[in-house]
């Protein structure tokens, strides 16, 4: 079964996957395999763009690749600073590729609905990937800072100190929800969508395909920023870049 299910009466049944159970686990099927390919698709081309890389007249795949890498890199030195966490750039970098690929594979043909659709639209993908991130910036705050990284959850002042706890109870929630629901939202636009007759139905899909386009890219972008971002939060950004 897909994520929405049309039911005879024209409703949508929300977060119904195809499920195997593995070593006392139940595993969304859909999700792995999905999750896999967009894994293998952004290892692959990492691989190829390795072996076509030339100091000599790029190809398009490598200027697309060196203009992000160029724009997370200025990312990461205006609020992290590159010394302070150089592997932010390849974290960053892998994390967009990865979510950029994961939300267009919206775009595949209907027929592949089954067990290709994007794993960005399952919030399990998502709550991992923004607890992975969260976890790992905590864990940067305190190699890099000791015990003085929890002095930021009382500034500017120790009154904000509930606040701030709060703050970042939550932002591993707002950060994986937000992915999720923009992404979950498209797959189930197209199921509306393919309730119109056939002769029509082409039109407003590919319309909103098109749309699906730039919302997954966009939703990339957000969820690398974000995460240069909190790392700069947490390292204290070009503050500690300065001191060195």
């Amino acid at each position: 079964m897909s994520e929405h299910v049309l039911a005879a009466e024209g409703g949508i049944e929300v977060g119904v996957h195809p499920e195997v159970s593995f070593l006392g686990l139940t595993l969304n099927i859909d999700t792995v395999i999905s999750t896999a390919i967009a894994a293998a698709i952004v290892v692959g081309l990492g691989f190829y763009l390795r072996a076509k890389a030339t100091t000599g007249v790029p190809t398009g795949g490598q200027l697309l690749f060196e203009a992000v890498t160029h724009q997370i890199e200025r990312q990461v030195e205006d609020n992290v600073g590159i010394r302070t966490a150089p592997f932010v750039v390849p974290l960053a970098l892998a994390l967009f590729f990865f979510i950029l690929i994961a939300n267009w594979m919206t775009l595949l043909p209907h027929a592949f609905d089954e067990y290709l659709k994007p794993p960005t639209a399952d919030v399990n993908l998502t709550f991992a990937l923004a607890f992975f991130v969260i976890i790992l910036v905590h864990a940067t705050g305190l190699r890099k800072r000791g015990m003085g990284y929890f002095r930021h959850f009382a500034q500017p002042t120790p009154a904000l100190l509930p606040i701030n706890i709060i703050e970042e109870i939550v932002r591993p929630f707002t950060l994986a929800l937000r992915l999720f629901g923009n992404i979950f939202a498209g797959t189930v636009m197209l199921s509306i969508i393919a309730l119109l007759p056939e002769f029509v139905y082409w039109l407003p899909a590919s319309a909103w395909k098109l749309f699906e386009l730039a919302i997954g890219l966009i939703q990339a972008v957000i969820f690398a920023v974000l995460t240069i971002v909190y790392f700069g939060f947490a390292t204290g950004g070009q503050e500690e870049e300065g001191a060195h």
